[in-house]
Formats: C-alpha cells, structure tokens, sequence
C-alpha cells in the first residue's frame, strides 16, 4: 500500500514502540521519514533498517534550536515537511506529590508539553505556507483524569490536549489536520517502569492484558490519511468502539 507516497514525515520518540512503530509503517506506505530520539544510536538503527526512505538525527525536544536544525535538516533531506508524529514523552517520575523532585517534575513538562510545543512551531510555519499539513499529538486518558504518582504526566498530557485545540482554533481554514491520538495501555518500555514502580492501577494490568502496539500503530497512521478528515480536532481513541471499527479491529 503506497497511500502516503510523496508525503514526508517526522517521527519524534521513535527509538522503540510507538514511535518506531509508526515510522515504519509510515515509510511501508510510501513516506519518507525523519526518525529523531534522544538515543541517537538507537533511532539511527530503527532508521537503517527501515531503509532509503529513513534518516536518524539524535534530538532532545525540549531543546528548540536543536529542534530548529532537525526540522531544517529534514526538509534539505526530504522536501517540505507534511505529518508530524509528535510522540516524543516520559512517564518519570512517578511519585506523590509531596515527595516529587521538583526537577524531574519541571523536566516532565519540559519533554511532554514544552518539546511538543516546540516541534509545532518549528513545523507550523511551513506547513501553513504551503496550505497543508497533518499534526497528531499522541495523548493518553491521563489527560483527561489524575492517577495517583503521575501529577507531571497527567498535567503535561493535559496541556498538549488544549494545545492540539489551541492548533485547530488557530489554523482553521488553512489547511491543517490536527488530531490527538490516545493509544491505550500498550505493551512498551513505559509499561514496565510504570508496572515496577506498583503505584496506581494502571501499575497492576498484568502485561498480558496490555495492547499489542501494532494496533495503536493502524490507528495512528490511519489519522495521517483522508479517511480520518472528519475527526479533525478530535483526541482518537483507542479505547473508543467506533475508532477501532474504522480501522478494522
């Protein structure tokens, strides 16, 4: 299938799981695509073995000059920019409150809000020039209701939920498909730090009840064509029955 050949996207958090995912998926439908992490070893292998339509450049979201040269470095690599995969987040720390370090609280919001404002400004621009572009903000239900350990988590996932509204106020008319996308409980490297640390419910879902990743992939990638233009300005879901039908699950 080769729905999404021409297209050229960025794929923030794609060392492993769903970043990884997507951007495979993304280049076996036929973009072209700009892995980034900041594990640069790691992304640059994820990229190598997807192939010519793959680069890698080691980024720190929260860093916006650096966010500046990748997304420069993507369009001299592959032409302008149309999907952003804003996927880029951390779950640490899990922790009360009352107990957080205040600077692994403050680098949550830094990685979780600010790093995916900062790929949105960076990309924005160009896409609205050229009167056209796709943006999925991967959110979690964790946006929508607290869980005890994750204020930062919760509180970030929150911001870039008004955020991806703040996109489709600010860009209406103009060309710009934004989505949030919730994947669910999937079975990634995040599931196992949250299972360790035995706090909230969430930590308690045996990992076999978990999603596979592969599903929240067809969902994400399914936001990135013209079939999802309806739900433009929504959070997809997919804990949501109606998604999951439209995309064949």
């Amino acid at each position: 299938m080769d729905d999404l050949k021409g297209k050229v996207a960025l794929v923030t958090g794609a060392s492993r799981g769903l970043g990884e995912g997507a951007a495979r998926e993304l280049a076996a439908r036929g973009a072209s695509v700009m892995l980034v992490a900041r594990d640069g070893a790691a992304v640059a292998a994820v990229a190598q073995g997807i192939g010519e339509r793959a680069a890698a450049e080691a980024l720190d979201v929260s860093d916006y000059a650096a966010v500046e040269r990748v997304v420069g470095a993507t369009r001299s690599r592959f032409g302008a920019l149309d999907i952003l995969v804003n996927n880029a987040g951390v779950i640490e720390p899990i922790a009360a409150i009352a107990t957080s370090d205040p600077a692994a609280w403050a680098r949550n919001i830094q990685i979780n809000l600010i790093g995916a404002y900062n790929v949105v400004r960076a990309v924005l621009p160009g896409m609205l020039a050229g009167g056209a572009g796709t943006i999925i903000d991967v959110s979690s239900g964790a946006a929508y209701r607290p869980l005890e350990g994750w204020s930062a988590y919760c509180s970030g996932k929150a911001g870039l939920a008004m955020l991806t509204n703040a996109i489709a106020l600010e860009t209406a008319g103009q060309g710009i498909r934004v989505f949030g996308f919730s994947p669910g409980t999937i079975d990634t490297e995040m599931q196992v730090k949250i299972r360790a640390s035995g706090m909230n419910v969430i930590s308690k879902i045996p990992r076999g009840d978990l999603l596979p990743v592969a599903h929240a992939v067809r969902g994400l990638v399914y936001l990135c064509t013209p079939a999802a233009d309806d739900l433009h300005g929504t959070d997809a879901s997919m804990r949501d029955d109606a998604f999951r039908a439209r995309i064949g699950l």
